[in-house]
């Protein structure tokens, strides 16, 4: 998906950070061989990164995408190999440090956004803060689905967008079925943020997704903390591999997962309501950019 919405004039970034360090490496390599465009990986500095970053330095990659938090010492050791540095951020101060540590490009990710959430303050308010804050490139991110909301983005000082959520829904995307369905099928209100719910395998990381029987059931006990909910240990399904998938565990389902793919973590951002059709990544990036262009010109036009 990534060297497909490469080729198709944007800019893909590849989440590889929680993959072994083999298979980290062939990935990227993967990747590579089936585009010629720039492209970013994505690293996450809570964990060991040094040998992740090592070997983007050594496959020469455009950039690296940064977050959940920040540290300078992966700044400095990208930019010291020549690589660029997009760098995620949840508020205005934060930015203002990324870009005093050397970071190319501010990420600015809204509360509305799917999966793994750093900060609290929506898109609308968040991206104008941090665009009065750095002199660096801004990138909006967080509930962000389609052409009209990027032209919001635009008008509010955005340099451009990253979209996720809609790219679920994309040919490429190696998503369960089951999982892509809910998407097509979700209303703007069908997302809830939670802290501490799918914290297995990844603890004290708030995180956006689908309501499902897993978050039905927590909330109908009272959403108690993790080590009082109910079913905890439950095996609800077993990864292509043949791992098990406990209930509450952070886990994207995939092609080849198995069981109950709906008591899973189905991530998803508030833009969900926007994704309704089943397109390749290239129709997907079309889309979007002629879709923002249009509202560009019809505001252009009222004023």
């Amino acid at each position: 998906m990534v060297a497909a919405v490469c080729d198709a004039g944007g800019y893909g970034v590849l989440p590889l950070w929680h993959k072994p360090i083999e298979a980290f490496e062939a990935d990227l390599a993967r990747t590579q061989s089936l585009s010629d465009r720039n492209f970013a990986v994505n690293i996450n500095v809570a964990n060991p990164y040094k040998d992740q970053l090592q070997i983007c330095i050594d496959h020469k990659v455009h950039a690296v995408s940064l977050f959940w938090g920040i540290e300078r010492e992966a700044i400095d050791m990208a930019k010291s190999a020549g690589l660029n540095v997009l760098y995620s951020v949840g508020n205005a101060a934060e930015a203002q440090a990324a870009e005093q540590a050397g970071a190319d490009v501010i990420v600015a990710q809204g509360w509305e956004a799917g999966g793994h959430v750093w900060g609290q303050v929506s898109t609308m308010a968040l991206i104008p803060a941090v665009v009065d804050t750095v002199n660096i490139p801004v990138i909006a991110a967080g509930g962000i689905a389609d052409g009209r909301a990027m032209a919001a983005a635009l008008m509010l000082g955005a340099s451009g967008v990253w979209v996720g959520t809609r790219f679920l829904a994309s040919y490429e995307a190696t998503i369960h079925d089951t999982y892509r369905q809910r998407i097509l099928d979700a209303p703007e209100d069908q997302t809830e943020w939670y802290y501490e719910l799918y914290d297995v395998s990844w603890p004290d990381a708030p995180h956006r997704a689908l309501k499902n029987a897993t978050s039905q059931g927590w909330h109908r006990t009272g959403a108690p903390k993790p080590g009082q909910r109910p079913n905890e240990g439950q095996i609800i399904g077993h990864r292509p591999n043949g791992d098990p998938v406990e209930r509450y565990q952070s886990y994207t389902p995939i092609t080849g997962t198995t069981g109950d793919v709906d008591a899973m973590s189905l991530w998803s951002g508030q833009g969900v309501a926007q994704v309704r059709q089943v397109m390749s990544a290239a129709e997907i990036v079309d889309e979007i950019y002629r879709d923002a262009e249009t509202a560009l010109n019809n505001g252009r036009s009222i004023l």
